[in-house]
């Protein structure tokens, strides 16, 4: 926990590689420190075939869980540094954008609370 999820268009690869995008937004996630380094996790998912507004416009979209407890403020500028981010990697794709959702604590289960 937290996980960030990156959907995109598989094109944005040809500008960077997989493991340096992955790092921008690890960077990214723990500069706000709202996480524990280690506990955050980033994937890239890529699309050969996608719809952008009925066309084939680029696209990034992250997609970001994390436990509940940050404030909307706190969250907002979370998303607002890593589009920001983005935007500077990738300044000619138009349709970059983030959401967050909240895990709520009291149903969130991993392999670690089994034991308890």
């Amino acid at each position: 926990m937290p996980h960030f999820v990156m959907d995109c268009s598989d094109s944005i690869l040809k500008s960077y590689d997989e493991e340096f995008i992955l790092q921008q937004l690890h960077r990214v996630a723990n500069s706000t420190g709202l996480f524990d380094e280690s506990d955050i996790k980033v994937r890239l998912t890529t699309f050969k075939t996608y719809s952008v507004g009925n066309k084939r416009d680029d696209f990034i979209h992250v997609f970001a869980h994390i436990m509940q407890g940050r404030s909307t403020e706190q969250k907002a500028k979370l998303s607002k540094n890593m589009v920001a981010k983005l935007v500077t990697l990738f300044p000619d794709i138009a349709n970059i954008a983030m959401n967050i959702s909240d895990f709520e604590q009291a149903t969130y289960c991993n392999k670690a609370m089994l034991n308890n």
